[in-house]
């Protein structure tokens, strides 16, 4: 009791010095160069904990001890203004609008996805693409797939009888997406290659989301061969009080009843409260999706039942010389597959079964900035994920429900994950910058389908640094060590990027990485043996690695208040190896186990196109992406094989503001090419390739917002225009005809209105 005594009485005491401290007020506005108001900027006084952030119309207010002091001004991009103010006991006083150095735009355009600290988009060494929060309330979104469907060279495959979307980037066409999720930098841990974990993120909290095109494995290791996908949650930037509330209903095709599980239904509630530099929140959210019947007969439906509610608490504190702060998620979701029976039994029982999932996320995070020249950042995360399938056997006359007694209906899956990532920033000089870096994970899990109760740990050290060589020149290189307690890890990870500024319109982006994942621990010691299967995992997996290429051109053609007009033109080569794939045991026919076995390359280019003019917003993009076929260096294969197989893309997104009306009109469209795939089989005893074609199809989504007062904002609008529903698959056979499919892609064109109410108070 004594040792917690003496810090409550120096704590009481300081806040009473506090209270007898004679105070003033600061009043002021802050401007960006192009004359408009400067939204969220820090406001702090040097050398003391008093902090205050610029409201909507860039007007701020902020207490400080009567006396000289220095007022300073740091926007988004870390610029500083430093004013010398005298203040004066109990007075207010308001000083003279305050110009930032950058003009309106670029304060919309930082990024921090992988950078020593926030910068431009035009000024990052990578190629980035966001999503802003704008686009993000347009689109109407109830999840993440929503938002990402028609962003260029990501394509998902959606499995109905789980409800996962696993997202495929830049042409990976394999059991692994190439991307990485991140959560505000740190990684989200999923049960295997799939990206669960996607489906489980609250749209509702998202600020934004940053698209980082190329491995990234220096920074954030495994499973970033292709890029990184970054989610950026919302926190408040204002000294207030706040309340928002949504509530959003919308039909799974034709299907749909208010007060019943038909159609998607979706609520979301969040308070917020800020002060000081002292930030609290909490946040609940469910999402029902009542499944969609399809051309399902009886109980059955084509894609499942949902029911997920998801939850969030934030902390933290924040001033002029540290950023600390805590979240927690959680997430509870049901996915129910209802059996059908033989009505002819005079007792006829349905066997039925539920996915029960459940994820503890914890997240702590902290900026210090120890000087002009030194920064410290650390992040950590613990994860607890359960998957339990609980069946029964529903006695349809009756109602009543008992467990199945059958082999393996009663399952149950945990995986942990801890992780930890410490990076120091240090400014040798304006044009040096180096970071060292050190990243600890662990994972681990068990259940009825994993050996044992095995657990991972992962150690690596990473530096990269920052080179200005010259104004127009900026190159960055850098490289991983990885150390790992199972597999066989890549024990050296390289990276260089360079960027030059030819002129003041065109940049030039071009950099070399070597990407890898690691095999996840399913792969590792998953074991599952039925009546049809037989699947062991393999303790002698590799990493997969990759070498990657990437390139663009930036051509910023205007760039104004009115009307700003860019392009992009970018291409990329990547050559993966030692591909993890699910094959045969040589001399067990029947046994299959995860192997290193595939290679695979991606080759292609895409150009994007934006402009902003007025009250409209528009981009167009474009792509062309190859998957080599590996059946192109077999030549006792007979048949067509071209060494790769292309496919097109176009997306574009329009907005346009009706200043008078304050309603804004969205269309969002994507055009998916058709996809081939070579694979081999024998026909009159001789291998020949078979093309395997996934037809081309449209998707598009329209919307409408409009703000009805400062408090309430309504949205509608209609998803999947085109009413797609299947994708049809074909295989071709030595140029014939030998059976095709469809691939489950929607549940067809459908209509949601929404309504949001936001109230805050100073």
């Amino acid at each position: 009791m004594k040792r917690f005594l003496l810090p409550f009485l120096l704590f009481m005491s300081v806040l009473g010095l506090h209270a007898q401290e004679r105070t003033g007020v600061i009043l002021g506005k802050v401007n960006t160069a192009d004359g408009l108001p400067a939204a969220n900027v820090m406001v702090f006084l040097k050398g003391l904990n008093r902090i205050a952030y610029t409201t909507e119309n860039g007007v701020f207010r902020i207490s400080s001890p009567s006396g000289s002091q220095v007022l300073v001004i740091q926007s988004n991009t870390k610029k500083q203004t430093e004013i010398q103010v005298t203040v004066i006991a109990g007075k207010e006083q308001e000083i003279p609008v305050v110009l930032l150095g950058e003009k309106s735009y670029e304060l919309n355009e930082v990024v921090i996805t992988g950078l020593y600290e926030p910068q431009s988009i035009r000024n990052s060494v990578y190629n980035i693409r966001t999503i802003s929060s704008q686009m993000i309330k347009l689109r109407g979104a109830t999840d993440l797939k929503n938002i990402l469907s028609t962003e260029l060279g990501i394509r998902f495959s959606t499995d109905p009888m789980t409800g996962i979307s696993n997202p495929k980037f830049m042409g990976l066409n394999s059991s692994s997406s190439g991307i990485k999720i991140l959560l505000d930098g740190v990684p989200m841990m999923d049960r295997g290659v799939d990206k669960e974990s996607l489906g489980q993120i609250d749209i509702n909290t998202v600020e934004r989301i940053e698209i980082v095109e190329g491995p990234m494995s220096v920074i954030y290791g495994t499973d970033a061969m292709a890029g990184v996908i970054n989610i950026i949650t919302r926190r408040g930037n204002s000294d207030q009080f706040s309340v928002t509330a949504r509530v959003q209903e919308e039909t799974a095709g034709k299907e749909y009843d208010a007060f019943s599980n038909k159609g998607i239904h979706n609520e979301y509630l969040n308070v917020n409260w800020q002060k000081n530099g002292w930030h609290i929140g909490a946040s609940g959210t469910r999402n029902n999706f009542g499944g969609w019947k399809g051309n399902k007969t009886g109980r059955a439906q084509e894609w499942l039942p949902k029911d997920q509610w998801l939850t969030a608490a934030t902390a933290g504190y924040k001033n002029s010389k540290m950023d600390l702060w805590y979240r927690f998620n959680g997430t509870d979701e049901t996915l129910t597959l209802r059996g059908d029976y033989d009505p002819a039994l005079a007792a006829p029982v349905a066997a039925d079964k539920q996915y029960l999932s459940k994820r503890w996320f914890h997240q702590v995070q902290s900026s210090f900035f120890l000087s002009d020249k030194l920064s410290l950042d650390m992040a950590g995360s613990y994860t607890d994920y359960s998957r339990r399938t609980l069946s029964t056997n529903k006695d349809i006359n009756t109602g009543k429900e008992t467990l199945s007694l059958e082999p393996g209906s009663q399952d149950k899956d945990v995986m942990k994950s801890t992780f930890f990532r410490s990076t120091l920033q240090y400014k040798l000089s304006p044009e040096v910058i180096l970071q060292p870096g050190i990243e600890f994970n662990r994972s681990s899990g068990k259940g009825n389908r994993i050996v044992g109760e095995p657990a991972i740990n992962d150690y690596a050290f990473f530096l990269s640094s920052q080179l200005q060589l010259i104004d127009a020149i900026q190159i960055k290189p850098g490289f991983r060590m990885v150390k790992n307690s199972v597999y066989d890890a890549p024990p050296f990870i390289p990276s260089l990027h360079t960027k030059f500024r030819l002129n003041e319109q065109l940049d030039f982006r071009l950099s070399y990485a070597r990407g890898f994942r690691a095999p996840v621990l399913r792969e590792l010691y998953f074991y599952f043996r039925d009546a049809n299967h037989d699947i062991a995992g393999n303790l002698d997996l590799k990493a997969e690695y990759s070498n990657s290429f990437n390139t663009s051109l930036s051509w910023t053609l205007k760039n104004s208040p009115e009307l700003r007009l860019s392009t992009i033109l970018s291409g990329f080569f990547n050559d993966y190896r030692n591909r993890i794939v699910l094959g045969t045991v040589e001399g067990n026919s029947r046994l299959n186990t995860y192997l290193n076995f595939d290679k695979s390359r991606t080759l292609g280019g895409e150009w994007t196109g934006v402009l902003s003019w007025k009250n409209l917003q528009a981009n167009l993009g474009l792509s062309y992406i190859g998957q080599y076929n590996e059946l192109s260096d077999q030549k006792q294969i007979s048949g067509n094989n071209p060494k790769y197989v292309w496919s097109p893309e176009v997306s574009t997104n329009i907005s346009y503001l009706i200043p008078k009306l304050e309603t804004s009109v969205s269309f969002f469209y994507k055009f998916t090419g058709k996809q081939s795939a070579y694979t081999s089989s024998t026909v009159d005893g001789k291998q020949v390739a078979r093309l395997n074609q996934m037809s081309a199809f449209h998707i598009s989504d329209m919307s409408l917002n409009k703000i009805v007062n400062k408090y309430l904002t309504i949205n509608g609008g209609v998803r999947n225009l085109f009413n797609v529903t299947r994708v049809r698959t074909v295989g071709l056979e030595g140029g014939g005809h030998v059976g095709d499919g469809n691939n489950p892609f929607g549940f067809g064109r459908s209509y949601f209105l929404g309504l949001t109410m936001h109230w805050s108070k100073k």
